[in-house]
């Protein structure tokens, strides 16, 4: 098999490097020092058609850690633009990754990315790296919602290293090797947009479409077609976050992809015990991204990108296309929370038996994941004493069950299928930030093994993993003192 090196391509850098308007920089990484791999991801690597064991390459290893460029790789940053907090920031950029190329995987491009490989023209003064901490929560958690079915950046490394790092205390960098369909963020138009650089803006459109969307015709129905996956795409994705409690936690305009996947681990949760209200940002002291806020935030970041997009679609059009985001979303979350009921087709009347169920695991501090896992194994008719026992007001609660007694015997699924169909709906395992706390406790003392459990468990979620069964009871009491912010 080819190296790594010989397999990545530069199409983006090929098609912007001539540009009148600067979108791009080549860049060269800063390396680590006395590099250590805290862990590889086979699975991926299978999936970019490399072999598990591409980092026993000492080259490989090095050009991960930032130490190598091989004559065949040019690496580049991107530069972007974006709404920070509903704020207008200006231009931005990769600040501390840089982009090695592009690897062919079954006839489409993903980008590979080192994310931590020091300075770039776009760093604001920043020293461009990454901590061992911050990292590992990106590492484990793009897998982890890759396992729960959501479409994510991937990770395919993680590098620690010796090279002291300074914030609030004195910490080692590391790199992550970021694996995507796409860089390119809703904050790229805009920045072209803001500019009134429009011929960059029809540019950028023409090489997503060339790229992702060969069977479209570049033009105007092109771009309609565009916007309209990016508004489909991103309801979709929300509401599969909002099915498994996950709030992202810093949805700027340059932390949103075109193609509608999650990008951007920063301080990001998942829920504990429901609570529509959680904000899992401590930067965020408005909730402006509280986790119940998260469809709504998609939408006004949608209407961002419309309006850098109104040189090439017509005002009435991009509306027009705005409107379909709710039934989208509505549709999408839905049929998934329905799914982890146990029904089949979702009917109009099912949403009030939903929110019904919300509002009572709210009330009663019911933990989210666990509830909905312990909900596979109700059997009709009188079998909640098991649900009830963590339920103060059972009132509330056997109303609700009788209610659903009621829709399941409309079901046409018999309780084992339908046990079987719930436990691949509703996970077992979600990376919660102690999990993610312990992780990092260990490899900060060179004890990586954990990262590595983590990353076997979360890749398949809805399995049992035996071994890992501490994992799957309600968080400790100290879990709750955690606290991330836009540094984490």
């Amino acid at each position: 098999m080819d190296s790594l090196s010989q397999k990545l391509s530069h199409h983006f850098l090929d098609a912007f490097k001539d540009s009148d308007v600067a979108c791009l920089s080549e860049v060269t990484p800063q390396g680590l020092d006395q590099s250590a791999v805290v862990s590889s991801n086979t699975n991926l690597a299978g999936t970019l058609g490399i072999r598990g064991n591409f980092l026993d390459d000492p080259d490989t290893q090095e050009m991960f850690s930032g130490n190598l460029v091989p004559s065949s790789i040019k690496p580049v940053a991107l530069v972007y633009s974006g709404h920070q907090f509903g704020v207008w920031a200006g231009q931005l950029g990769d600040g501390r990754a840089l982009t090695l190329g592009e690897i062919d995987v079954s006839g489409e491009l993903w980008d590979l990315q080192l994310k931590g490989s020091g300075a770039t023209p776009y760093s604001r003064f920043a020293d461009g790296r990454a901590v061992l901490r911050s990292s590992i929560r990106e590492y484990l958690c793009s897998e982890a919602m890759n396992g729960l079915g959501i479409h994510s950046t991937r990770a395919l490394c993680l590098i620690d290293s010796n090279t002291p790092v300074y914030r609030e205390s004195v910490e080692r960098a590391a790199i992550i090797c970021r694996v995507a369909r796409s860089h390119i963020r809703f904050g790229s138009f805009e920045h072209f947009h803001y500019r009134g650089a429009n011929d960059m803006v029809k540019k950028l459109a023409n090489y997503v479409i060339r790229r992702h969307f060969p069977s479209w015709e570049v033009g105007s129905e092109g771009y309609r077609k565009l916007f309209k996956n990016a508004v489909q795409e991103t309801a979709k994705t929300i509401a599969r976050w909002q099915s498994v409690g996950f709030a992202h936690g810093v949805m700027n305009t340059d932390n949103m992809s075109i193609l509608g996947e999650t990008i951007d681990y920063g301080p990001f949760g998942f829920i504990d015990t429901y609570d529509p209200m959680f904000i899992c940002n401590s930067s965020d002291s408005q909730g402006r991204y509280a986790f119940v806020n998260q469809p709504s935030m998609g939408l006004w970041n949608l209407n961002a990108l419309a309006n850098a997009l109104v040189s090439l679609v017509s005002p009435e059009e991009l509306t027009s296309i705005l409107q379909t985001y709710e039934p989208t979303f509505r549709r999408e979350y839905f049929d998934l929370m329905a799914q982890k009921l146990g029904i089949t087709d979702f009917i109009e009347t099912d949403s009030e038996l939903i929110d019904r169920l919300l509002l009572i695991l709210a009330e009663e501090e019911v933990d989210y994941t666990n509830f909905f896992r312990s909900l596979c194994e109700y059997q009709t008719k009188g079998g909640g004493d098991f649900l009830t026992k963590v339920l103060k007001n059972s009132v509330k609660f056997n109303s609700w069950l009788a209610d659903y007694d009621d829709r399941l015997s409309q079901e046409p699924a018999l309780s084992q299928e339908r046990r079987s169909k719930m436990l691949a709906a509703n996970p077992k395992y979600i990376f919660r930030n102690y999990m993610a706390q312990e992780a990092i406790d260990a490899a900060e003392q060179r004890d990586y093994s954990l990262v590595n459990d983590l990353l076997n468990t979360l890749q398949t979620p809805y399995d049992e993993h035996p071994e890992m069964e501490r994992y799957a009871g309600d968080p400790p009491n100290w879990a709750s003192s955690i606290s991330v912010s836009c540094s984490s």
